[in-house]
């Protein structure tokens, strides 16, 4: 049985006040995605540890959630970049942190760390930021504007190509670096626990043909996501087995990208792909659709700090495809979970592609093997939120973390 955060803590060390110690995690806003997750995640795992968890963004669906698990969300305009906004935000933040109170202050994106930074400086409480991706820095301006992720009296980084990127491109001292990788929720993402009705319902959605392999990309609507570079990869795979014998679904939302996702639609009409792609948009439970996957892809072409999607297709117990930059070369095991192609490279990834869809039952079977345990042992929910809370242990309490 796994441990729970709670298990593998002792109970909150009580402030010199005599009360337990005050999170407040500040990030733009909780609406999906990873950065959302682990604050989420972290919320949870601090009140179930019997530490005091406040969040405050600009509210989102997923403040239910987190209300639920004892947090408390403060709803504040985080998501602003008008300096004016972000002045203000300070005083809340700095109004919150004296009269709850707080004693240390978490933040997770650039624009409220400026606000957050100065709270915390003026309140004289610790300042622990993450470092969700290698922030662009190749001008003053975004060098500037990315400045006080790299302030915190500890900074983490979602792996070592971050935690290297952090530290060459914005000085953070390896002293005051640690990793933490995002973790995936293994009660979640589990095979065992995905019903056939979940996947009927999806498959009907996706009009899959029974019979086709699944060839899955997931991710947001956007260009460097690498659809395109899937879409070309697909067509040289159709050339190359004499024939479309599959099924690629290409699920995320545009997120108001209209215009990019009419390229795409006409891109796989040019491509003559109609018949073989689908593009459902967003999807309310990947765990089964990864579960309808013969493959998953993640074709970007912009290196990710992290690669959540092929954590969670591993963990799924599905052999991986993605682009060797990035965090993906620290989750992904070539020729055990998956492969490692180049970017931007439709001939490599249409190769690859056909090689996961000759993989052998009996091999197919040992990559979903390796891959649950790889993702068990490096990459769970519960060991990110233990890491997190040992960060504001060391911190808070000099000795104990």
């Amino acid at each position: 049985m796994s441990q729970t955060p709670a298990d593998t803590m002792t109970a909150a060390p009580d402030r010199p006040t005599g009360r337990p110690p005050a999170i407040l995690q500040v990030l733009p806003a909780l609406v999906t995605g990873g950065v959302e997750r682990g604050t989420v995640d972290t919320a949870k795992a601090l009140a179930q540890a019997g530490w005091v968890s406040y969040v405050a963004s600009a509210g989102g669906p997923m403040v239910r959630e987190l209300e639920r698990a004892g947090a408390k969300h403060f709803t504040l305009p985080m998501a602003s970049k008008n300096p004016f906004v972000m002045r203000r935000n300070a005083d809340r933040l700095e109004e919150l942190i004296r009269t709850l109170p707080v004693d240390l202050v978490h933040v997770r994106s650039r624009a409220p760390a400026w606000s957050a930074r100065a709270a915390a400086q003026r309140c004289g409480v610790p300042f622990v930021t993450t470092f969700h991706n290698a922030y662009k820095s190749h001008n003053w301006f975004r060098k500037l504007w990315a400045g006080p992720m790299s302030k915190g009296d500890m900074v983490v980084a979602i792996s070592d190509f971050v935690a290297e990127y952090a530290n060459k491109a914005f000085g953070v001292p390896r002293n005051r670096l640690t990793v933490i990788p995002r973790g995936t929720d293994l009660s979640k993402f589990d095979p065992g626990r995905i019903y056939p009705d979940r996947m009927a319902s999806l498959a009907q959605q996706w009009r899959l043909v029974d019979g086709l392999p699944v060839i899955l990309l997931p991710g947001r609507l956007t260009r460097w996501k690498g659809h395109t570079v899937l879409l070309r990869a697909l067509s040289l795979l159709a050339k190359q087995r004499g024939k479309q014998d599959f099924i690629a679904v290409l699920v995320g939302d545009h997120q108001g990208r209209e215009g990019y996702r009419a390229e795409l639609e006409g891109l796989i009409v040019q491509l003559g792909l109609d018949r073989s792609v689908r593009l459902p948009g967003d999807c309310k439970d990947m765990p089964a659709a990864y579960m309808l996957a013969d493959v998953v892809v993640s074709a970007s072409t912009f290196p990710e700090g992290f690669g959540r999607v092929a954590v969670e297709a591993q963990a799924m117990g599905k052999p991986v495809i993605a682009t060797n930059h990035g965090g993906a070369r620290e989750t992904v095991l070539p020729d055990e979970t998956g492969w490692l192609v180049p970017p931007n490279d439709p001939k490599a990834l249409a190769e690859a592609l056909n090689t996961a869809l000759m993989l052998s039952p009996e091999r197919r079977m040992a990559i979903a093997e390796r891959a649950r345990r790889h993702v068990m042992e490096h990459f769970t929910v519960d060991a990110m939120c233990a890491a997190y809370i040992r960060v504001y242990t060391k911190l808070l309490f000099p000795g104990q973390g």
